[in-house]
């Protein structure tokens, strides 16, 4: 009988042990995961044009630019793979040097541009290829026509200018067809060959500024 009491008070003093001895550890440290914040770049649009060329009676071709455009880069990664980019273009700074040309172009049988005054870019995906080359693939929409685009794009780094704004730089190369778009008009050579080419090459040039 003895023995079984001195068991059960040695049994109930350990767990008492246990139980204060408990009450003195460290409590588990839980790491927080922090997601890094999203940085944002801004076109710099004194170091940045937006320009194209289409073929002229077949055998040439004309150049033209828009001046007035804005757009930006969100990224969480240094390298950029995980860039959205959105951007869009004033149809009414088109300029080929030609105001009568500028003028019809802004028309219905071009843009209409009095109708859909803004051509717009959203990014699906921004990949690297290899080294300083990428692929972005996005939405283009032109007269409140939307079609997927592709461009290869040439990242040019990240340098820091002389005010200390760290600037980016990419030039951006595709083509996209003007017929899917609704911009349709044309007429034919005496040789059967089309006054105005249907597709477009777009050679963009920009520089971002880190906000």
């Amino acid at each position: 009988m003895k023995k079984t009491r001195f068991s059960a008070l040695l049994t109930a003093s350990l767990a008492m042990i246990v139980l204060v001895g408990s009450s003195f550890r460290e409590p588990v440290q839980v790491k927080k995961i922090v997601k890094a914040e999203p940085k944002v770049w801004a076109v710099d649009k004194m170091h940045s044009n937006v320009n194209f060329s289409v073929s002229h009676l077949v055998i040439s071709e004309v150049d033209g630019s828009f001046k007035v455009f804005d757009g930006k880069i969100t990224t969480e990664k240094d390298d950029f793979t995980d860039a959205k980019i959105e951007f869009s273009v004033d149809v009414n700074s088109i300029n080929t040097d030609n105001s009568m040309r500028d003028d019809h172009l802004k028309g219905d049988d071009f843009f209409n541009a009095a109708s859909y005054p803004k051509m717009t870019f959203t990014s699906t995906s921004f990949k690297k290829v290899s080294g300083n080359k990428y692929k972005l693939e996005g939405n283009m929409t032109v007269r409140n026509v939307t079609k997927k685009v592709i461009f290869d794009v040439v990242y040019g780094g990240i340098a820091k200018d002389p005010y200390g704004n760290i600037k980016a730089g990419f030039k951006a190369s595709g083509s996209i067809n003007r017929l899917q778009y609704g911009l349709k008009w044309n007429t034919m050579t005496e040789a059967g060959g089309a006054v105005v080419g249907a597709d477009v090459d777009l050679k963009i040039k920009l520089e971002f500024v880190k906000s």
